[in-house]
């Protein structure tokens, strides 16, 4: 084998181990106020949605406590059928939320069957179970979370801890954060959270990427979903980046528009729908009880509400029906499409205000927008289509997976951020929302003028690295880090951020970094705070540090500096910016100064105007002059900058995050419920088991064919086994543990076993008796062969084998001829239910005895094959070389003669007296050349293709030039 590929396939082995070691799963999990969709990656298996346990690609968002019993989805919402407070669902919107929010206030008016307090710590909500406990909505929402990756790990058949949740993109800071610490709490470990409308511009342009180019194309996504509506725009276009040392163009979607209804989605038709309802069966006057006042009664019109308005999307008329909908009363009414619209009528209206928000923030006419695409459940409503096509001026796109187009795109992004998995890159520039400034004092005194830097502002793509220098500050003080303007936002929307308060830094440890630095030659560059806005959008301050710079003499430099600039060089390579991508002025101020000491550099450097020396010696002589003024001139001094870290304490002045005790009390909790949840499951599965078994073993009886394979003692030993754990089940069965299911199990599993191994060896045994027969006469052909090959063997080679060999063979085949013989023998006296002799184990391993035995002289006839091809090939070229030898004394034969017969006939011509010139042209042989041989003589050629070098032969001046072929 070639060394290249030698070393490829070393190569091309050790990606396949790495790739196969770190190659686990991901999952991504978009999580609604509805319904919740999971999708994972997994080795040898693309993007899927991963099933639930119904075989449902959506599971409904909600769980519910009922007997100490925990449930999701489904089971959940019937829960929530019969025991409304006991079931709870549209989560998402009270996360990071305090108990006066409007969000939360609206939620309470929605749900008014649900005791919500403030938590006495953070002053966030709290559900007042029945029972007495209390759930805040990071510990409901991280067991959905948790049963999340169950689904997503049922389908990858691994361990899946790493996920990217989609969040809504108007979500701020501190609910960012609280569905953060929700997964921690299910034991995830969060990638990233995406923006659900960016999850979905990815989706839709990882398919479409060869579509896109240089120019910007510019889409709208119009999402409407249970409790809120966006309409977003997107730009994609081709860029290039530039990665280490490697330029590539690579596709990127960038947000450059959002708009927003916090309030105004399907779950608002819905509770409208309810609400008619209600009203039509108070109507009806079947009962004196205001069926509104019936929590009960009100969740099964709400059921019922949503089904119709999905068939209304479809249907100009359904009938809504309720059987014992209030005291055993049937429900039954019809609601046409039309009488739907007039409930909804202003909500249909409040449509077009997302998209002229976005239109709005991204500079752009509906005219130059090259789609409209529909995404969210919310958008199959016809009125809805037509409020949103009348805004845009244009026909509405469809072809989007309006509920998985989210999920999808998140677990690419998943994939992407996973060390096991490579997909070709797709960029995504998500966009503020929220404007971030900071606040500090001028001098550093609370008296002053305050001052207001903006670090962020609206649609200011992220992630991003923000650096904030301050000035002027020689004590210890503090700034503020605050939501700036938040007038592109509806006063509803304000007032659901919560406090527009983020952070208070605390700056410790001022005047002795100061102090540091206050020598001579040092000057102060100010205090200089890095902010972050990670891909998650959330913002960080990683660390705050006091800058300085100093000018440092060449003759101050230390060799060991010089060596350690040498190798900084060496391994960064150019000091310039422009070289190096990764070396950039983090502020302003930097850059500046960076821009004035070229300036300065350039003023400086002399022009060289000397005339060109008049010959070698005043050249050189200029060159010497030229080096001592190079010696004799003074080097620039070097500036240094100096860097000293300044302690910052943040305050959390809004919603603090759930953490120290409660966070561990609530981790405990939920733990528990997941145990509980999985000593259930194993319960119910060892309980299946059993009652499987005996309801088996007694149909097994009634069965003459297996009742043959068993003796009278072991007749009535099943039988009466059955009969007794029939009657266990019934009485005490049930509240069994998993331990005591399982060891009865066991128990009757070996009481049964031996019958049905015998049952088991009987029906394999003649199949066993004919793989063994075909083995022999296999080896007996072989053995045959080989005898007859061996007695013509040619040359002074040995015999393929020995007669010991063949004996061997020959005694193996006899030997197990006649146990078979023997043993079917005894087997056929004995009955059924009598242990048997002829065993199918038995049978298979004399089959691989034989099989061992033959291979071993099938590798010994190949072994003899490739020496006496080898023997051929070293003839062969004995011959050649005895060949060419003689081909060469013949040629030096003829050519002495040649030149002899030359030189008499050159001596006869000057005998005679004719006019020889004194030298004459000679045509040498090529040494390469050969001579021409008799035809007999020269071996057989096989034709070969013709090549380049043979067309490119040297011709005649004459002749017009060779044609070489193109490579």
């Amino acid at each position: 084998m070639d060394w290249r590929k030698y070393l490829l396939a070393i190569l091309l082995s050790v990606a396949f181990v790495a790739v196969h070691v770190s190659g686990l799963a991901v999952m991504s999990i978009d999580l609604g106020s509805e319904w919740m969709k999971v999708a994972i990656v997994s080795p040898g298996v693309p993007m899927e949605v991963a099933l639930n346990k119904e075989s449902k690609r959506k599971t409904p968002a909600a769980i519910s406590f009922r007997n100490e019993e925990r449930t999701f989805g489904d089971d959940a919402l019937n829960v929530a059928v019969r025991f409304p407070d006991l079931s709870y669902h549209y989560l998402l919107d009270l996360l990071g939320k305090s108990i006066d929010n409007p969000v939360v206030q609206l939620y309470k008016k929605r749900f008014p069957f649900y005791n919500l307090e403030a938590d006495p710590n953070r002053s966030t909500v709290l559900f007042k179970h029945p029972s007495g406990k209390s759930y805040s909505p990071e510990e409901l929402v991280g067991q959905l979370l948790y049963k999340a990756q169950e689904y997503a790990q049922n389908s990858a058949n691994q361990v899946v801890t790493e996920v990217v949740l989609t969040v809504p993109g108007f979500f701020n800071d501190f609910e960012r954060r609280s569905l953060i610490t929700a997964a921690e709490l299910a034991g995830l470990k969060v990638l990233q959270l995406i923006n659900d409308y960016s999850a979905v511009a990815l989706n839709y342009g990882i398919f479409r990427r060869k579509e896109f180019a240089d120019s910007a194309q510019y889409v709208m996504f119009f999402d409407m979903g249970a409790s809120s509506t966006t309409a977003t725009i997107v730009q994609y276009q081709t860029v290039k980046v530039k990665d280490r040392g490697i330029v590539e163009t690579l596709p990127q979607a960038s947000v450059i528009g959002v708009g927003f209804d916090r309030t105004l989605g399907g779950l608002e038709m819905t509770l409208r729908l309810r609400d008619y309802l209600a009203q039509k069966f108070n109507e009806m006057k079947k009962t004196d009880i205001d069926v509104t006042q019936n929590p009960r009664a009100m969740a099964k019109l709400f059921k019922e509400a949503g089904r119709v308005k999905t068939v209304l999307s479809a249907n100009a008329d359904h009938f809504a029906q309720i059987e014992g909908l209030l005291e055993g009363i049937d429900f039954r009414l019809k609601v046409t499409r039309e009488e739907f619209e007039k409930l909804c009528a202003d909500l249909f209206d409040r449509v077009k205000a997302p998209v002229e928000k976005a239109l709005k923030m991204s500079g752009l006419t509906t005219d130059i927008l090259n789609a409209v695409v529909l995404v969210g459940a919310g958008t199959r409503v016809p009125a809805v289509q037509d409020r949103l096509s009348a805004a845009v001026k244009r026909d509405l796109a469809r072809n989007l997976n309006t509920d998985e187009a989210a999920v999808m795109g998140a677990v690419y992004r998943a994939a992407d951020l996973s060390t096991g998995f490579k997909v070709q890159k797709f960029l995504v520039k998500d966009a503020v929302i929220y404007p971030i400034q900071v606040h500090f004092d001028r001098d550093g005194d609370a008296s002053s003028k305050q001052v207001r830097r903006t670090l962020f502002g609206a649609m200011n793509p992220y992630p991003q690295k923000k650096v904030l220098t301050l000035y002027k500050h020689t004590e210890d003080f503090s700034f503020h880090v605050n939501y700036a303007d938040l007038d592109h936002l509806d006063p509803f929307a304000v007032e659901a951020l919560g406090s527009l308060n983020l952070t208070k830094v605390n700056l410790k440890g001022v005047p002795e970094a100061l102090a540091k630095f206050s020598t001579e030659g040092h000057e102060l560059k100010g205090i200089k705070a890095h902010f972050h806005m990670d891909d998650s959008g959330i913002l960080s301050l990683p660390n705050v540090e006091l800058v300085a710079e100093k000018t440092i003499s060449a003759e101050e430099e230390s060799p060991l500096s010089k060596l350690g600039s040498t190798i900084s060089k060496l391994f960064s390579g150019s000091e310039n910016s422009k070289d190096n991508p990764d070396v950039r002025p983090v502020t302003e101020e930097a850059e500046e100064n960076e821009k004035e000491n070229k300036t300065e550099q350039a003023k400086e450097k002399p022009e060289s105007k000397e005339p060109p020396p008049a010959d070698g010696a005043k050249k050189n002589d200029t060159e010497k002059e030229k080096k001592d003024a190079k010696d004799e001139t003074p080097k620039k001094p070097k500036i240094v900058t100096l860097k000293e870290p300044i302690k910052a304490e943040i305050e959390d002045l809004g919603i603090p995050v759930l953490s120290g005790d409660a966070y561990k009390a609530t981790s405990e909790l939920i733990e528990a419920y997941n145990k509980a949840e999985l000593e259930k499951a194993h319960q119910e599965k060892a309980l299946n088991l059993l009652e499987s078994a005996v309801i088996s073993y007694k149909q097994k009886l009634q069965d003459d064919e297996f009742v043959s394979f068993a003796n009278t003692d072991e007749v009535d030993k099943i039988k009466a086994r059955s009969n007794e754990l029939s009657e266990w089940l019934d009485e005490e069965g049930y509240s069994a543990d998993t331990k005591t299911l399982t060891k009865k199990l066991d128990e009757f599993d070996t009481l049964v076993k031996p019958v049905l191994e015998k049952k088991k060896n009987h029906e394999t045994t003649p199949e066993a008796l004919e793989k063994l027969e075909n083995a022999i006469n296999k080896t007996n052909t072989f053995t045959t062969a080989i005898r007859n090959m061996t007695a013509t063997a040619e040359g002074d080679l040995p015999p393929f084998y020995s007669e010991t060999e063949m004996d061997g063979i020959d005694k193996l085949i006899t030997d197990i001829q006649k146990w078979r013989d023997d043993t079917v023998e005894q087997q056929s006296k004995l009955a059924r239910s009598d242990p048997p002799v002829l065993v199918t184990r038995t049978i298979f391993e004399k089959i691989q005895l034989i099989e061992t035995e033959t291979r071993i002289l099938i590798n010994k006839v190949k072994l003899w094959d490739q020496a006496m091809k080898a023997k051929s090939a070293q003839d062969a070229t004995k011959n050649d070389t005895k060949k060419d030898k003689a081909g060469k004394k013949r040629s030096k034969s003829k050519q002495t003669e040649g030149e002899q017969a030359k030189s008499e006939k050159g001596t006869a011509d000057k005998e005679a007296g004719e006019s020889v010139p004194e030298t004459e042209p000679q045509v040498e042989t090529p040494a390469e050349s050969e001579p021409e041989q008799p035809p007999q003589e020269q071996p057989e050629k096989v034709a070969e293709p013709s090549t380049p070098e043979a067309e490119s032969s040297p011709s005649t001046p004459d002749s017009d030039p060779p044609k070489h072929a193109e490579l």
